[in-house]
């Protein structure tokens, strides 16, 4: 599933592309995702002018000048088609296509359709059962040291396991809780109540690099997910520990007492660190 960096870099490709411009054409070819679309869907959308966009956890809101928001999310296999007017064939498993008044259009491609659109008011976005209750933007000022280490205090989980809770904080994912927790040198399996104080001076800004150097390569590429133009992420080749299971650890490369990188599973999903420099 697209995590933070991926859903940032295709909201600013949406951004880039449709910020200030109107909708002339809107066409659901289908009446559900892994919900049902809301009935008015298209009537909402067909006129009316794209005003801004915002990310929240893994959530794309675009926002219209007729007070709704379309909130938008890739699911596992969805995907943001961007590109000129013209082509006559559409995409395999296009659900939603919407056209520009400059000659744009946006396809919402999900083959699996585990991804959702709905609309909400505006001014209410934040209430929205999907939204309500998220935690802090990772990379918002929100996100400090004191607040994390209230979120951890007297929790009972491992810290990977932690940081997956979009309540703890919103929009981390496999990939990037396992890199930074690398370079925070914290193992995801140290108990979570355990990180306030040192570790979470380490850990806090260590997600929000690992995050920022993400978001700059595009993301990382896996599967179905490519950027809005069509091109990959590129930051699955700056992986530290990620999908590097038995390979040298880069923070102590040739040093005997490492045997690399381990794998192991927590909570049904595949965990890669270092045992030697994460403690």
């Amino acid at each position: 599933m697209p995590e933070l960096p991926e859903v940032e870099t295709v909201m600013r490709g949406l951004q880039a592309r449709l910020e200030g411009r109107v909708l002339r054409r809107a066409v659901a070819r289908r009446p559900d995702l892994r919900w049902p679309l809301p009935p008015n869907l298209v009537e909402r959308l067909t006129g009316a002018r794209v005003t801004s966009f915002r990310r929240r956890a893994k959530y794309i809101l675009m926002r219209l000048d007729n007070g709704w928001s379309v909130l938008l999310h890739l699911g596992m296999s969805g995907r943001m088609l961007l590109e000129p007017i013209g082509r006559n064939e559409l995409t395999p498993h296009e659900h939603l296509e919407l056209e520009t008044d400059d000659g744009w259009r946006v396809g919402f491609v999900d083959p699996r359709r585990f991804g959702s659109i709905d609309l909400i008011d505006t001014a209410k976005e934040d209430s929205h059962r999907l939204l309500a209750g998220l935690g802090p933007e990772p990379l918002d000022d929100a996100f400090s040291v004191p607040v994390l280490d209230a979120a951890l205090k007297g929790k009972k989980t491992p810290i990977k396991a932690a940081l997956l809770d979009q309540k703890v904080v919103a929009g981390l994912g496999n990939i990037y809780v396992c890199e930074a927790l690398f370079r925070a040198g914290i193992s995801p399996q140290r108990q979570a109540d355990s990180i306030p104080g040192t570790r979470a001076k380490r850990l806090v800004p260590a997600i929000k690099e690992t995050l920022r150097e993400a978001i700059a390569a595009g993301g990382s590429s896996l599967r179905d997910y490519v950027q809005t133009n069509g091109e990959l992420g590129y930051f699955q080749h700056a992986w530290k520990v990620y999908g590097r299971e038995g390979e040298p650890c880069p923070a102590c490369p040739g040093l005997p007492a490492c045997d690399g990188v381990r794998r192991i599973v927590q909570s049904g999903r595949s965990t890669f660190y270092c045992p030697r420099t994460q403690r």
